[in-house]
């Protein structure tokens, strides 16, 4: 329920019982109050790092105005406002869109409720973006119009999967190809469109595809290519999905979700029909009085039309020159960036001790690793790099920048760079408590973590992968997430090391082909380690396999049980077929969260899973170890199982681990083919 909504209701309720009202009354005014409301799906404040503003400053009374007065203009009728209000460095541009089929009484109330939960909110933020059902608001100090935002994004999908998987993506492509064209080429006003197409098996599938009227054709088209290729990433096989971005959106069903759209009004009157050639034209004699009003009436916008373009060329010309100015301005901040990542060899020479033995905490497949002081006293750990690379210095300087960009919590945070005497060095952030494998292959270490540690770190390898492929500014995907690459602050926290090490992969790439494999075998994902096909499923392969060591304590390549030595991904799922996956857990922890543990046996085994598609996605990870409510799939035969015991499947919905943190007595597993057709999961993704 969305918190303005039950406040509001409870300020009626109190009324209403002072009254005497009875308690049916209540219910209609509770009906008829979230009518009035589309549901509201997310909201985003802040996502490109703009900052905050102070209340009662010249921002704050900018943004206040502006959003107050955004939808009052009654005589929009398209559902579009784009508007700015203020000077710079103060100037607030808005941008509201609704859905072409709400109309615009309805698209107004939806804004202006938009409006005010935008502001509870984001309270303070300089940018901000809700979406609801029926409308989208934004807000930002930065010039939005125009430009074809992507992220933050928003994933949803139907529960339910499809019949005739390959003949239902064919015909849902089609439907999309088909809208696409219709909305980039449509109205300036409004590019939206609707349609719906039917399969073989007479199964309708409806489609919907916007873009905000700012865009061009081809920025629209762009859009809607970008969107309606994250299908398979989001709603593969399902029978309904959306995908919301600032400046697009698509959502498809097998249901007609969207009324008929709403009519505009003619763009530009219809003109008079011109006379039959050799008319007389003349003007009556009653009609001379009026040749003077004619005249004024064609002259004077003739003028004003000359007046604007030679206006527009101007504010053009002066544009072009402004940009060249922030183009060489930002050259300045690269250049002034790098100088201040790019540390000299004498000084990191000194600090790691000449690279001493003693200074030397590993070495990995890309180069050994040492501890080193810096003269300020800042402890760092310096990777020196192997000599055998084939990337240019140029090239491996470009790479750096962009990752030490990078910043989040469960990140080791890149330092900086040093290219001299033929050395390539990187130096990190000394994270003090080692690695994660020294503490849980360790009979003796792994007591110092309990499940609640356990269970603290697996949450946030989690949330660094996800920002890695999808939060980051480039979807980075690792290739090598083991337990030595897993680092441990002063709180235990995990931080995922040697990302920067990965190949840098497209925004919009998923999925790359490569012949020089690197990674470590047993954490590796069958596609990768035999055909050289990496993606971010590659990297939830890994993750899987990392769940299941932090579970049992032991390594993937050699789970002890009893006197038996056994493949951890195989005992798991022979344990999990019998019915006594309990048996993988750390003898050294207590039961008291069994419920956590096997939903993490659950989730692990999901990630391990041969079939890439089968494995979820990181985003969807992070809501399966949030939400105790949420079922989860069945999970399939593991990659690389061996099956060393014959047994069938048992029947898993008879299954149940209730959570007691939320009370809920309803079974985790169950079939997703039992949830009703409008049921979806939301997937957050942000960059």
């Amino acid at each position: 329920m969305i918190v303005p909504i039950a406040s509001n209701i409870l300020i009626i309720e109190r009324k209403i019982r002072m009254a005497g009202v009875s308690s049916m009354l209540l219910f209609f005014l509770f009906v008829i109050l979230i009518s009035q409301v589309s549901a509201q799906l997310s909201v985003t404040c802040d996502y490109s790092k703009v900052g905050n503003y102070t209340a009662n400053s010249t921002y704050n009374t900018n943004l206040n105005t502006l959003l107050s007065t955004l939808s009052s203009n009654t005589e929009i009728n398209y559902g579009f406002y784009n508007f700015s209000h203020g000077q710079s460095p103060d100037r607030v541009n808005a941008i509201g869109l609704c859905r072409g089929d709400v109309e615009p009484d309805k698209c107004r109330s939806c804004l202006n409720y938009a409006r005010s939960n935008l502001t509870q909110d984001c309270p303070n933020q300089k940018e901000a973006i809700i979406h609801f059902d029926n409308c989208m608001l934004r807000y930002s100090n930065r010039t939005i119009f125009g430009q074809v935002e992507n992220f933050p994004g928003l994933y949803m999908w139907n529960l339910k999967n499809a019949t005739d998987v390959d003949e239902f993506n064919q015909v849902l492509a089609n439907l999309m190809r088909n809208l696409k064209g219709v909305a980039a080429s449509g109205d300036s006003r409004r590019k939206y469109a609707t349609d719906d197409q039917t399969s073989g098996n007479f199964e309708t599938i409806y489609g919907l595809v916007q873009c905000t009227p700012d865009l061009s054709e081809t920025q629209c088209n762009d859009c809607l290519d970008g969107t309606i290729s994250e299908i398979p990433t989001c709603c593969n096989d399902k029978v309904g999905g959306r995908v919301i971005r600032p400046s697009c959106n698509i959502r498809y069903e097998v249901y007609r979700f969207y009324e008929q759209t709403t009519v505009l009004d003619p763009e530009i009157p219809p003109s008079s029909p011109a006379p039959p050639p050799f008319a007389d034209t003349s003007p009556e004699p009653e009609e001379s009085g009026n040749t003077i009003v004619i005249v004024i009436s064609i002259v004077v916008p003739t003028v004003v039309v000359v007046l604007l373009i030679c206006l527009c060329l101007y504010l053009r010309r002066r544009k072009a020159r402004k940009n060249l100015v922030v183009k060489e301005n930002d050259v300045e901040d690269e250049i002034k960036i790098a100088e201040s990542l790019q540390f000299n060899f004498n000084t990191i020479q000194v600090a790691t001790e000449d690279f001493s033995d003693s200074n030397k905490l590993g070495q990995g497949g890309f180069g050994a690793v040492y501890r080193g002081r810096l003269s300020t006293g800042q402890m760092i750990a310096v990777k020196r790099l192997s000599r055998d690379s084939g990337q240019g210095d140029t090239e491996f300087k470009n790479e750096v920048l962009l990752v030490a960009k990078l910043q989040h919590r469960n990140l080791v945070r890149l330092l900086g760079f040093c290219l001299e005497r033929n050395e390539r060095l990187l130096v990190y952030e000394f994270v003090p408590n080692k690695s994660l494998d020294y503490f849980i292959f360790d009979p003796n270490m792994k007591a110092q973590l309990d499940w609640n540690s356990r269970y603290k770190i697996i949450r946030g390898i989690a949330r660094g992968l996800l920002y890695l492929h999808e939060d980051s500014r480039l979807r980075i995907i690792h290739r090598d997430l083991k337990a030595s690459n897993i680092l441990l602050d002063e709180e235990m926290s995990p931080k995922i090391a040697d990302f920067g090490m990965a190949r840098l992969v497209l925004v919009d790439q998923t999925q790359t082909n490569t012949s020089r494999i690197v990674g470590t075998y047993g954490y590796m994902a069958p596609e990768y380690a035999m055909h050289g096909q990496f993606s971010v499923k590659s990297d939830v392969f890994s993750f899987g396999v990392l769940v299941l060591e932090i579970l049992s304590g032991q390594k993937n390549s050699g789970f002890h049980h009893g006197e038996n030595v056994e493949d951890l991904l195989s005992f798991a799922w022979r344990s999990w077929k019998e019915g006594t996956a309990i048996n993988i857990v750390d003898p050294s922890l207590n039961n008291n969260s069994r419920n956590e543990m096997m939903r993490c046996i659950h989730i692990g085994l999901l990630c391990v899973q041969e079939n890439l598609a089968d494995r979820p996605t990181m985003a969807t990870i992070m809501l399966m170890l949030n939400s105790y409510s949420l079922s989860l799939p069945i999970p399939a035969k593991p990659a690389f199982y061996m099956n060393s015991r014959t047994g069938s499947l048992p029947d898993m919905q008879s299954w149940e681990y209730n959570s007691r943190e939320t009370g809920s007595s309803e079974s985790i597993i169950k079939s997703a083919q039992e949830s009703e057709n409008e049921a979806s999961i939301t997937e957050l993704y942000a960059r």
